[in-house]
């Protein structure tokens, strides 16, 4: 099942994608695509449901995040061993862990903001993991009972606020727009193997980034067990699990967004997203 969110922001209502790729609206059965809702039970009967029977949802219609009030946004950091390499990090030998602000939230389709006095807005794309239910002290082989599904993160980072001053990466991960999540979270039950899909990411048409995350060093069921003992994980909250090579920092001579940029981005089964750059 493909869950989304549609409408303008702040008032999107949850809908489910048809088997023809329409939207259909199905707030009369869920209030909102938010942690009370992302539980096997209540996405079981909306399996029962014929769509069909459902309203659709305009084709033109804005796709909001696909999951709402997220409560944490958590990061995982060079977890490809081909973008360490890259970036001239070390492979770490435990996961890299670090938080955006759930405020950098948006769209999968957004405009993305260039910070004031950003020189260095450079691109990541990651796929993203949505916890579904309480998960404390996991163990690695039920870890991923604890999934709801999976999602397209794009990790915007400004490299010269997380990397050049003082203090945590979190800096010049948590602009406005720096998070886009979606187009849909798909349910764990549509994607048998999350370490093996293609990723890729383009701007202005020119490819930036191509891998898969069969490369990633911590998998799946490792980051959620890892991170379940150090903190509660909750349903909605959201990981994003790190990011290929191909980034702008490590370009020869490095290469960053500017506003008028195009990015567009996916994850094999889990969507595309597109945003356009402007200046904050």
């Amino acid at each position: 099942m493909k869950i989304l969110r549609v409408g303008p922001p702040g008032r999107e209502k949850p809908a489910v994608l048809d088997s023809s790729g329409n939207m259909r609206d199905v707030s009369d059965l869920v209030d909102d695509w938010d942690g009370l809702a992302l539980s096997d039970a209540v996405f079981a009967q909306l399996r029962k449901v014929d769509l069909a029977t459902l309203p659709m949802l305009p084709a033109a219609s804005r796709i909001g995040p696909c999951v709402a009030d997220v409560g944490k946004f958590i990061c995982i950091g060079l977890n490809y061993a081909d973008h360490a390499a890259e970036t001239g990090a070390e492979v770490p030998a435990e996961p890299v862990v670090f938080f955006k602000a759930t405020s950098a939230i948006c769209g999968p389709n957004d405009n993305l903001e260039i910070p004031r006095k950003s020189e260095k807005t450079d691109w990541e794309v990651e796929l993203g993991i949505v916890i579904g239910k309480h998960t404390k002290y996991v163990s690695e082989e039920d870890a991923m009972d604890h999934i709801a599904g999976y999602c397209v993160v794009h990790d915007v980072s400004e490299r010269a606020f997380q990397l050049e001053g003082t203090g945590q990466w979190v800096k010049g991960k948590s602009a406005d727009t720096f998070g886009p999540i979606g187009p849909w979270l798909v349910t764990r039950d549509e994607i048998t193997d999350p370490q093996n899909l293609t990723m890729w990411l383009d701007v202005n048409g020119e490819a930036m980034q191509r891998g898969s995350t069969s490369t990633m060093i911590f998998g799946v069921a490792h980051i959620v067990s890892y991170l379940s003992q150090f903190m509660s994980l909750q349903p909605g909250d959201v990981i994003s699990t790190g990011t290929p090579p191909g980034v702008g920092l490590s370009r020869t001579p490095p290469l960053y967004l500017k506003a008028g940029d195009t990015v567009t981005l996916g994850i094999q089964g889990l969507g595309d997203q597109r945003q356009v750059c402007i200046n904050a």
